[in-house]
């Protein structure tokens, strides 16, 4: 996990809401992050992702509903 990723869990209090979420979901989110070209982009989607955690109902701009 990137260094700038955990500080934004740490620093949101999001890491058990991460853990919580599917693998899949996980190294999505990651995976999505680190491809990111550009650093505006790699910041527009862990600001995404962080949303996304602290909404709970969301994986990637689509509904989701956690069992």
């Amino acid at each position: 996990m990137p260094a700038n990723v955990r500080k934004a869990f740490t620093s949101n209090r999001l890491m058990g809401k991460y853990k919580l979420r599917p693998p899949y979901q996980q190294n999505d989110y990651i995976g999505w992050i680190k491809r990111a070209k550009l650093p505006a982009t790699r910041k527009k989607r862990l600001d995404q992702m962080i949303a996304e955690l602290k909404k709970g109902n969301v994986y990637m701009n689509m509904k989701w509903n956690p069992k």
